[in-house]
């Protein structure tokens, strides 16, 4: 079975078992949110862990934030991770795509025995826990998507990911997407993840400035190159 198929499968099981969803959908389209119930990443979880990379994952809401736990194998040391993750800022735009992460009550215990540098570290209480982003910043081969990595806080841009930010077609499509629509925030209730919308960020002159960047002066350009 195709993981599409599963998650329709899954999907339609669950509106099954939880109609009010349907209700909920619509108040939330109505103030511009839509609402993902933690149980559908909760399932993405479950094959995650079929994976072998990750056990006993869990995922729990911490309005505004969201409480992830995991066990998994860092650097050949068997460790129960845990944090509670915050979206402070969210801007999505033609210029950046950006999230910035603030994590609390960040927990890294020893799940067996090991010999290793990071064992030795956690038996030793040396690592800050406090500032993970001044830990991930000391990290070789960051990705370029990570802009900032301070203290308790993290700054993703993934428009610095090469493959979408140097794509043409991509930020002509964020430009023109975002002009209409973009995502203003990021939290939680007990039960589900909302992303927090906001229409005509740049009001319909936005919307005028993006249709005639990224579809009148391209389709001009391309009809003056065929009349020559």
């Amino acid at each position: 079975m195709s993981i599409l198929k599963a998650a329709l499968d899954a999907s339609r099981s669950y509106l099954r078992d939880h109609p009010q969803e349907i209700a909920r959908a619509a108040r939330s389209a109505l103030g511009l949110r839509v609402g993902v119930p933690l149980d559908a990443f909760r399932w993405l979880g479950a094959l995650a862990e079929r994976s072998g990379k990750v056990e006993d994952l869990k995922i729990d809401a911490e309005p505004p934030g969201i409480r992830v736990a995991a066990s998994v194998d860092l650097m050949g040391t068997p460790i129960r991770a845990s944090a509670v993750i915050y979206i402070d800022r969210v801007a999505f735009s033609e210029e950046e795509l950006t999230v910035a992460i603030r994590l609390e009550e960040v927990t890294l215990k020893l799940n067996g025995e090991a010999a290793t540098p990071v064992a030795a570290l956690i038996k030793s209480g040396s690592l800050d826990l406090s500032n993970p982003g001044d830990l991930m910043g000391f990290l070789p081969d960051r990705s370029p998507v990570l802009a900032e990595a301070r203290g308790n806080r993290m700054v993703l841009d993934f428009m610095r990911d090469p493959k979408l930010g140097k794509n043409p077609i991509v930020r002509a499509a964020v430009g023109l997407a975002t002009a209409w629509v973009t995502l203003d925030g990021i939290e939680t209730d007990p039960g589900h993840l909302d992303l927090r919308l906001r229409a005509l960020p740049s009001g319909v002159f936005g919307v005028a400035r993006a249709w005639r960047k990224h579809v009148v002066v391209p389709s001009l350009g391309r009809l003056l190159s065929r009349g020559r």
